[in-house]
């Protein structure tokens, strides 16, 4: 399912898949199973530098699909902007 739209995503998931119906990228931590806002850079898994764009198709390997509810999960107004205040001054 995809995490904008909510469209059902059939077959598998590669770095380039994109929505039928909305075009936004599927490989995206928003729908992987280890997204966790909240958690270390937002990520269950033990990753060793941080997504920024965590709704933009990335090269992560931990990346495993999950349906999701779309709008669950998604971060914040305040959040983001706590990340882009964070990610100009280097605080990770």
């Amino acid at each position: 399912m995809c995490w904008f739209c909510g469209n059902d995503i059939e077959g598998s998931v590669y770095r380039n898949t994109t929505c039928d119906n909305c075009g936004k990228d599927v490989k995206v931590c928003m729908n992987c199973k280890f997204y966790e806002p909240g958690a270390h850079w937002d990520c269950r898994e033990t990753i060793s530098e941080p997504v920024r764009e965590k709704e933009r198709a990335n090269f992560c390997d931990y990346f495993v699909y999950v349906n999701r509810q779309p709008g669950t999960g998604s971060t914040s107004k305040q959040e983001r902007a706590r990340d882009s205040f964070n990610s100009l001054f280097g605080d990770e």
